[in-house]
């Protein structure tokens, strides 16, 4: 009997979660205590498999076979680790049991994906799986040293399919807190921790997490570092973070349906929705009450029942009028409208359904829960990337008087400068603090203290240098043996100093330009709209010339990407003239520029299909100009991080020399490293170059032009892109849009 006939025609989900958890049980023989702790294994996987609606006879085979296997091998490693003269004896019937693994004796050798031929509803009680899994969890984690916390332990992707609960994981994530819990300490601190992600790669060994309420603290490190995992372990409790302390984790967009945006953002307060239903229903039930009063006048016992439930109905509906009063449930709706307004909703999208948004919109609102929820830990993983400069510029601002904890992952420096009063640099599996840091003082403070690190280093590696000098020579020198003996001793003694990591430097090199004569690019009177009667860009003058620095500026919807496709021809312009040079070549960086990619071909091959002619060698001497090298150059692009697919992106548009760079938004999904090599590339970059980006630090570094788009108008702006910010702010704040908390 094996598990893919018994699991035959229910959730492939359901049937791989079994599996996995029955290899675990067989991987882990050595912490099982006893028979007895098998068969409640074996039980737990029999109740899963059993709501999702298995044979119930097969069922109990299948387990009744298995418990058997594993009891046995069980006792023969008992048996081994009791008795020395059979220790042969049981290594051999060991070896013979492991030859056969989990996976063999259910019978797996296909994949249980294909096993039912259609995806089928799961029927697997979802909250009492994740009840089950809580018990697991704890389990697993008593059996760590108690000084060291490991989540290694992967649970029911199920549990993990959709949020269709959200307003129960919420609840369980955060439960509703007394006056009294908020009034305790929101200070987190976690002592020597590990952290693994589900393939079992440790991203942290033995880390500590300090953070200090009312501290808003910059995340960075290189991309695939694992700083979003440590944020969804943070945010799922699968670290000890205080009961009494909030969480809320952005990481994804909002799921569209027919919900109004402001309703959306409003209902992201579970406990306020909650207590809203439930005092809709006592008042429903009260006048229901009242109403029957008539009815029971008469009878004296069915008149006391009536008047306790009442008394009872009143008594629940003051407390939650408590609570309500105490979460400012009456301002709620204008506190939601200001952080939609400030993140670039107008009042009439605020009314919009949320599956007419887009998926950076959708991203905002996602943001914008967060912001209204006000929870005492918000966890923000890359907030800036779907954000245009003004709403970038709103959130900074909101954020420096937000009364909680901020956990920011983000490479955006200008964001961080605006934001972080502290940084932590996660690298080499540990968490290093710069406390009182902005990103930039955070860089310098880095370089510093990896210089010390260095000389330090280097003094201990000359100090033992001269002690084993000594020692060589002297050892055997009956004289001076006794001294040799001691240097020994104070080798022994020295503390084993790593070599500080060397950070990892990665080049752009965009091509030579070829001298081209005026005009290159000119706009006059360029006026265009999808629909006539409706122009997205009007009236439009604008010249690009090869010493262009020019940063394109305004909110999301504004125009910029149309008016970048009007300049590299992909649309024609309903009114007005655009002229071009008759040589010139355009490299066209676009905003969603992983949609154009082939991800199962290799960079190489992907290079070889667009622009055809070059030796591979050609190819991959031209990838690794841009930090693609070694083998990532024929690894399948889907293998590669976002960071490393913008690269190859920036190596194809370079293919055909061009003379001017046109680029929407450049900097997404690059590190650090990547930024500071695209602005030192663009700098160098002898030909013109326009920009869309949100990175303010990326603009200041490169633009010397700010244009702004607003209402269809594009209009050169009087000052730098941080004198822009100041204008966004002073507009927002004449517009009657402020920070509220």
């Amino acid at each position: 009997m094996s598990l893919k006939e018994v699991t035959k025609g229910i959730d492939p989900v359901i049937s791989n979660y079994a599996n996995g958890y029955l290899e675990y049980i067989h991987q882990n023989l050595e912490d099982i205590k006893n028979t007895d702790s098998i068969d409640k294994e074996i039980d737990f996987v029999k109740l899963v498999l059993q709501s999702s609606g298995c044979d119930n006879t097969k069922l109990d085979k299948l387990c009744n076979e298995y418990a058997a296997k594993l009891k046995s091998e069980f006792d023969a490693k008992s048996a081994l680790n009791t008795s020395a003269s059979k220790q042969l004896k049981q290594s051999l019937v060991i070896g013979s049991q492991r030859i056969t693994n989990a996976s063999a004796l259910l019978g797996h050798s296909t994949d249980l994906d294909a096993v039912s031929g259609k995806r089928i509803k799961s029927q697997v009680d979802k909250k009492k799986l994740a009840k089950a899994e809580k018990k697991i969890r704890a389990k697993m984690e008593k059996r760590e040293n108690e000084s060291k916390i490991s989540v290694a332990y992967e649970s029911s992707k199920l549990l993990n399919e959709s949020d269709e609960d959200y307003d129960d994981f919420f609840k369980t994530v955060n439960p509703y807190q007394s006056s009294s819990a908020r009034a305790k300490s929101k200070d987190v601190k976690i002592d020597s921790f590990d952290l693994y992600v589900g393939n079992g790669l440790r991203i942290l060994s033995g880390a500590q997490l300090v953070l200090a309420h009312g501290h808003r603290y910059g995340l960075v490190g290189h991309n695939g570092i694992g700083k979003s995992s440590l944020l969804k372990a943070l945010s799922r409790r699968e670290l000890p973070i205080p009961e009494n302390i909030t969480i809320l984790h952005v990481e994804q967009e909002v799921r569209g349906d027919e919900v109004p945006a402001l309703q959306s953002v409003l209902d992201a307060d579970v406990w306020r929705k909650h207590f809203l239903q439930e005092q809709t229903a006592i008042t429903a039930r009260l006048n229901e009450l009242e109403s029957a009063q008539d009815d029971t006048e008469n009878d004296v016992l069915a008149q006391k029942m009536r008047d306790d439930e009442i008394q009872e109905l009143q008594e629940s509906l003051n407390v939650i009028h408590e609570n309500l009063a105490d979460m400012d449930a009456d301002t709620a709706e204008s506190r939601a409208a200001t952080i939609l307004s400030g993140l670039g909703f107008s009042v009439e999208a605020q009314s919009k359904p949320t599956n007419q948004f887009s998926g950076g919109w959708r991203m905002r609102l996602a943001l914008a829960r967060a912001l209204f929820c006000k929870p005492d830990l918000l966890l923000l993983d890359e907030p800036s990337n779907m954000l245009d400069v003004p709403s970038i510029t709103f959130l900074a601002d909101y954020l420096q008087t937000y009364p909680g904890t901020v956990l920011i992952v983000s490479h955006d420096r200008a964001f961080l400068n605006d934001v972080a009063t502290d940084i932590i640099h996660q690298h080499s599996e540990r968490l290093d603090y710069y406390r009182g840091c902005d990103f930039d003082r955070f860089y310098a403070s880095k370089e510093e203290r990896r210089k010390n690190q260095q000389r330090e280093y280097d003094n201990q590696m000359a100090y033992r240098k001269h002690l084993q000098t000594f020692i060589d020579k002297f050892r055997y020198n009956a004289a001076k043996s006794s001294e040799a003996q001691s240097r020994i001793k104070k080798l022994e003694k020295l503390p084993v100093l790593e070599p500080p990591e060397e950070e990892q430097e990665f080049k752009f090199r965009f091509t030579e330009v070829e001298k081209l004569s005026p005009p290159i690019i000119q706009l006059q009177n360029v006026t265009f709209g999808y629909n006539p009667d409706k122009a997205i860009v009007r009236d439009v003058d604008l010249s690009i010339q090869l010493d262009s620095r020019i940063a394109l500026v305004g909110g999301n919807g504004s125009g910029k990407t149309t008016l970048l496709r009007l300049l590299i021809g992909q649309l024609e312009a309903s009114k007005g003239q655009i002229s071009r040079n008759g040589r010139l070549r355009i490299g066209y960086f676009a905003q969603h520029h992983v949609d154009q990619m082939d991800l199962n071909l290799t960079a190489v091959s992907w290079l070889a299909k667009v622009w055809p002619g070059k030796s591979d060698e050609e190819y991959r001497r031209h990838l690794g100009s841009f930090g693609i090298t070694g083998t990532l150059g024929v690894q399948k692009l889907e293998l590669l991080s976002g960071g490393q697919k913008s690269r190859v992106a920036f190596a194809c548009l370079c293919l055909n020399q061009p003379h001017i760079l046109v680029l929407d938004e450049p900097s997404n999904h690059l590190d650090t490293a990547g930024l500071d090599a695209l602005a030192d590339a663009l700098k160098k970059f002898e030909g013109g170059v326009l920009m869309v980006s949100h990175d303010v630090t990326l603009i200041s570094q490169v633009c010397n032009e700010i244009w702004s788009c607003e209402e269809g108008h594009v209009n050169q702006f009087d000052g730098d892109i941080f004198d822009y910010k100041k204008y966004i702010l002073a507009k927002a704040g004449s517009s009657g849009i402020v920070v509220q908390h």
